[in-house]
């Protein structure tokens, strides 16, 4: 049997916050804040493992349909995230990167990105990149209309190309994704990234995912032959 491929970028889509939080009789905010806390210890395993790269989808395109005192706790957390905790992820060598649009977010929320990017731009213990107002079509379509700004030629264009034009063109397609809560779908998550990424669904809600919900996951990797189409 063919040795497992090394798994150097897992993806995580955080589901079930809010039904965490329901079925405690807790506000919905809650599981919002329980899963925030979740993730920190997520990278604290994931750095443990020596995975290098971490993307987790935090915040979709389709998000802001919410209500309104939800999608301003959620930009709270994030924005304090990005700045209240930015010295803690900066001591724990872990470098912060945010994708997605950035139209929509508060000033000060691009501040505090555009700081916690710089200011851990240098740790090499593992690359934390959040999904934050992200939407896998809405990648593609910047990524076409960079290409058009570029002044690329169509029938110059390729895969390996065109992918120059993503948000990070230099992280590697994602080797995994995890999705939390039996839910069995991306919605939009790494659309262009994940063709040929493993699954690996949970019934485990994201409050209550475990490192040893993790190694799970894992293990399911590793006996896993990878084909990539072929």
């Amino acid at each position: 049997m063919p040795s497992p491929a090394p798994l150097t970028h897992l993806g995580i889509i955080l589901d079930g916050n809010r039904t965490w939080a329901r079925a405690r009789g807790l506000p919905t905010l809650e599981g919002h804040r329980r899963g925030y806390d979740r993730l920190k210890e997520f990278g604290d395993w994931c750095i443990a493992r020596r995975i290098p790269v971490i993307t987790a989808f935090v915040f979709s395109t389709e998000n802001w349909d919410r209500p309104p005192e939800e999608v301003a706790y959620l930009m709270d957390l994030l924005e304090g995230a990005l700045t209240r905790e930015v010295g803690e992820f900066d001591k724990r060598g872990i470098r912060l990167k945010i994708i997605g649009r950035r139209e929509r977010l508060a000033p000060s929320i691009v501040r505090a990105i555009d700081a916690a990017e710089a200011r851990t731009a240098k740790n090499d213990k593992i690359t934390l990149r959040l999904a934050m107002n992200y939407g896998g079509r809405a990648e593609i379509v910047d990524a076409a209309k960079k290409a058009i700004a570029a002044g690329a030629a169509p029938e110059s264009l390729t895969e390996e190309s065109f992918r120059n034009f993503l948000y990070e063109p230099e992280t590697p397609d994602p080797d995994m994704i995890i999705r939390t809560a039996d839910q069995k779908r991306l919605s939009g998550f790494l659309l262009w990234g994940a063709a040929y990424s493993e699954f690996y669904f949970t019934p485990t809600l994201w409050p209550d995912f475990s490192e040893q919900d993790l190694d799970a996951a894992l293990a399911e990797y590793a006996n896993r032959t990878r084909k990539f189409g072929k």
